[in-house]
């Protein structure tokens, strides 16, 4: 009796296991990828456990051809290779038992492309469209009273006020001069709050001040700054940097750029990273140093422009091909960053987690810094080396983004296929 009993528990408890190892794998089947990619000419080693199959489309042999390889099948694993054999897309399925279709993803065969990471370091100048509305203020009136036509209307800071009477808003010296031009009559402002078009009536109100006309707001045109260039395609002369948009500092809104440009930088300065404070890298760049592209998008994921002829044909970086997503593992790799003499280095780090994102978010992969010699000279991720572009066996996976404010060795990156998307 008692060994009857033995032998229903350690089968009670092999139930058990094998349960929670097909909830498992039922899981991992739930949140496998909606999409995969493959390079055109390239394959992949697709892991299926029993009772799950996979099926394909009949239109297989036009984009792919797939095929279970027999000799690594155990009597619980089949392992499908699927090769891409021309652009495109074709429908696969996760059945249970080959009959019930349990999850559908799409296998996108596509051209793997080739980029110049960058690591330079560049000035970069941003001219917003219209004027950024930062704060919004009272006007103290000629006859001692407190107005806010600004606030009375609905304009809030983060705002764009794009045109004034019909009139193109040029700088906040072009605000001044309209707004003195039209004196209390009322006008009409045309602003732009996240990409939505409004337009508004008020009246500016003379200020005791400077006997000036006033609408009550502090206004910014322009930014600069130093960053890091990550890509650039040698073809279309199309180049990324950053990784991460341009912001104003006050209202942490993306800027709303009209024009820019990036330019040859030199490092003056570091400032070491340390618990609680971050670094800067500090550099120079004027007016008269060379122009090496001109801004044409500022994204959530980086700026992006056209890079000049004569930088291109100066720089003799060498293409190499990007990672997808689906291919960027923890593990080792390497940033390229300018800290010293203004030359592009190398720097080891490791990539210690992987963030699954079916659609564009900056925070894709965590790293940390393990090369000593960045760590001497900045403490590891500083400011300035936002866009340093992040490379993994051989191939652009992303580029640095943030740094983890209390530990500065530790830092984010973004998926090299969140900022291309930007530039479709």
């Amino acid at each position: 009796m008692n060994k009857s009993k033995s032998y229903s528990r350690l089968f009670s408890l092999l139930l058990i296991i094998f349960s929670f190892f097909y909830v498992l794998q039922v899981v991992n089947i739930l949140y496998y990828p909606n999409e995969i990619k493959i390079a055109k000419g390239e394959n992949k080693s697709i892991n299926i456990l029993f009772p799950f199959y996979l099926s394909v489309s009949d239109s297989e042999d036009v984009v792919v051809q797939s095929a279970y390889n027999s000799d690594s099948n155990t009597s619980l694993k089949r392992t499908y290779k699927i090769d891409g054999l021309d652009s495109g897309e074709v429908e696969f399925q996760l059945k249970l038992l080959g009959l019930i279709p349990v999850k559908k993803f799409e296998v996108n065969v596509v051209d793997r492309p080739e980029l110049v990471p960058g690591g330079n370091a560049i000035g970069v100048k941003l001219n917003t469209k219209g004027v950024l509305v930062v704060a919004v203020t009272d006007v103290i009136g000629i006859d001692g009273q407190r107005y806010n036509p600004a606030k009375d209307a609905g304009i809030k800071p983060g705002d764009s006020i794009l045109k004034i009477n019909d009139v193109e808003v040029k700088d906040a010296q072009h605000v001044v001069k309209l707004l003195n031009q039209f004196k209390d009559q009322t006008i009409r402002i045309e602003i732009d709050r996240n990409n939505i078009k409004y337009e508004i009536e008020t009246s500016p109100v003379k200020s005791m001040q400077d006997n000036c006309y006033r609408l009550g707001i502090w206004v910014r045109d322009k930014t600069a700054g130093i960053g890091t260039l990550t890509f650039y395609d040698k073809n279309s002369k199309i180049f990324g940097a950053l990784g991460h948009g341009i912001t104003d500092m006050d209202t942490g809104h993306l800027l709303n750029a009209k024009y820019g440009k990036i330019i040859n930088a030199k490092i003056s300065n570091i400032e070491q990273g340390k618990k609680g404070s971050p670094g800067e890298i500090k550099g120079m760049f004027y007016e008269t140093e060379m122009e090496l592209g001109e801004i044409i998008n500022n994204s959530q994921y980086g700026i992006f422009g056209i890079l000049t002829d004569e930088f291109v044909n100066l720089n003799d970086g060498k293409p190499i091909p990007i990672g997808f997503k689906e291919e960027v593992k923890k593990g080792k790799a390497y940033i390229l960053a300018t800290v010293k003499d203004n030359k592009v280095e190398k720097f080891d780090i490791e990539i210690t987690d992987v963030q699954y994102q079916e659609k564009p978010e900056q925070k894709s992969m965590t790293i940390k810094v393990t090369d000593k010699r960045l760590l001497e000279k900045t403490g590891g991720i500083v400011q300035g080396m936002s866009g340093s572009p992040i490379i993994q066996d051989g191939k652009l996976i992303g580029a640095v983004t943030h740094v983890f404010v209390n530990d500065p060795t530790k830092g984010y990156g973004v998926f090299i296929e969140w900022m291309l998307e930007q530039i479709k």
